[in-house]
């Protein structure tokens, strides 16, 4: 054939059991015989029979109908793709240890066995080029791979600088900013919300402000309760980024495009999970995911609650993120030993469960707590 071969999983096979969708397999190739339904010497009924399953067997059974070399051919027209032979290492048997350490993938061979990324080879454009369904795809992604370095994402290091970010970059870009509004609640609920100039237009005013005496002890008292409020509301916003959004994988659409966006989210961690300069978000994503939140903050609260509330929520993001690396990279408290056992379970055990990465709570609240 002169177009890549496309790779499917035997579920996507399943699926097209119909007469209105007819795939079967033979040798590992896939076949669309749909439109040879009507045509099939035998009936349609014969074919539907076996419709979404394999029909190697049946098609050299002689008690049935041994097929003719002529038989072959035909069907070789309605090939449509293969059944990739991916394995999964991802197991509900699988059990957390303190020393755990992953074997290191031999990415030629992973390549050629499974045919779905070749680390040696930046991955965005195999992604966008994709020629595997969503089915194998995720399967694979949620497959862990561990190389000892960071596989590229991009060839230009123009653009690969954006992608790789150490732990250490989060507290100091995001600590400031969190400083600064928490300062500015605080200016605001001493002078009054509206008497300290927008951001845009004069920046340094609560700094100024602090430094002439102007915060009143009783700022405090309402500026921290906002703070905790926010520390409250970020735990929550945790659990629904990374259920609703990072693992979107039943919605998610069967198009390159959309792959490609989900791989840049959060499959790239799934598929790379040891890597230790994609495990906290790159500054420019956290900007762009918590823009609507901090949006929606303003609108529903007077600005010195606002940023007191925010300046709690981007607080515990940090603690969030650094928290993260550490429980796929460093010895740990006990508490946080455990949050590493289970993290990694959601690696290796269930993905679908477990979205918890600074607590259990919200897991508990919705059900979706991780055996470990």
């Amino acid at each position: 054939m002169s177009k890549r071969i496309r790779i499917f999983t035997a579920e996507d096979v399943a699926l097209h059991a119909s007469p209105s969708s007819c795939w079967v397999t033979r040798d590992g190739k896939v076949y669309d015989v749909t439109r040879f339904l009507a045509d099939h010497p035998g009936g349609d009924d014969l074919v539907l029979n076996y419709a979404g399953k394999d029909i190697g067997a049946i098609m050299k059974d002689a008690a049935e109908h041994e097929h003719s070399d002529s038989a072959y051919d035909i069907l070789a027209e309605y090939i449509i793709g293969r059944v990739g032979t991916g394995e999964s290492i991802v197991s509900d048997d699988w059990e957390a240890t303190d020393d755990f350490e992953p074997e290191e993938t031999d990415v030629t061979a992973d390549f050629e066995k499974n045919e779905f990324l070749d680390l040696r080879y930046p991955l965005f454009l195999q992604i966008w080029r994709a020629n595997f369904s969503k089915s194998y795809y995720l399967q694979q992604v949620h497959s862990p791979r561990h190389t000892p370095e960071s596989p590229r994402l991009f060839g230009p290091w123009y653009l690969e600088m954006f992608t790789r970010t150490s732990w250490y970059v989060v507290p100091a870009f995001w600590l400031p900013i969190a400083a600064y509004l928490f300062v500015r609640s605080l200016v605001q609920f001493s002078v009054g919300s509206y008497a300290v100039p927008a951001f845009t237009s004069d920046p340094a005013a609560p700094i100024r402000a602090v430094l002439a005496g102007r915060v009143v002890p009783a700022a405090f008292t309402k500026t921290v309760p906002c703070f905790i409020v926010g520390n409250l509301i970020w735990t929550l916003l945790e659990y629904v980024f990374h259920r609703f959004l990072f693992h979107l994988d039943g919605l998610l659409p069967d198009h390159p495009a959309a792959l490609t966006l989900h791989f840049l989210m959060h499959g790239i961690h799934h598929y790379l999970p040891m890597d230790r300069l994609r495990l906290v978000m790159p500054p420019m994503l956290f900007t762009f995911l918590s823009y609507p939140m901090t949006r929606l903050a303003h609108l529903l609260f007077p600005p010195a609650m606002a940023n007191g509330i925010i300046a709690g929520s981007f607080t515990l993001y940090v603690a969030y993120d650094c928290m993260h690396y550490a429980l796929h990279h460093t010895k740990l408290p006990a508490y946080v030993r455990d949050m590493k056992k289970y993290h990694l379970a959601h690696h290796y055990k269930n993905f679908d469960l477990g979205f918890g990465v600074t607590s259990k709570i919200w897991d508990y609240v919705f059900n979706t707590i991780l055996p470990v």
